[in-house]
């Protein structure tokens, strides 16, 4: 698994080391983690884009908001849910390879956008 700290490891554990937010992107296949301080990346299609990857591929990755209180997933994929199973068998082992073995939740106002969540 390639991981990716921006805008490079010593920012990225000063910002761990001090619990700021991370901005994290999981690839869907597993294969690859972005991840920033939230004020390196300000959005995720961004930190893509700093990255070095296409900003349109954002819809390749899972988007989550990281501290040690848990994870906010950023889920926008209405009544697929097999982006939703595929999210829960690759985001939590994404996130313990940096640190975070934290509860992963979807904020009220992402699951509006699903029907039967």
């Amino acid at each position: 698994m390639e991981i990716i700290k921006y805008p490079d490891e010593e920012n990225f554990n000063a910002a761990v080391d001090v619990d700021d937010p991370l901005l994290v992107l999981v690839s869907h296949d597993g294969e690859r983690i972005i991840a920033s301080q939230i004020d390196d990346g300000f959005e995720h299609h961004i930190l893509l884009k700093k990255a070095g990857f296409p900003e349109t591929d954002i819809d390749k990755y899972f988007r989550l908001v990281v501290n040690k209180g848990g994870a906010d997933w950023v889920f926008l994929f209405p009544e697929n849910h097999e982006l939703f199973k595929l999210g829960n068998r690759i985001i939590p082992p994404a996130l313990k390879k940096l640190g975070y073995d934290v509860p992963i939740e979807i904020p009220k106002r992402y699951k509006n956008c699903i029907s039967s969540f």
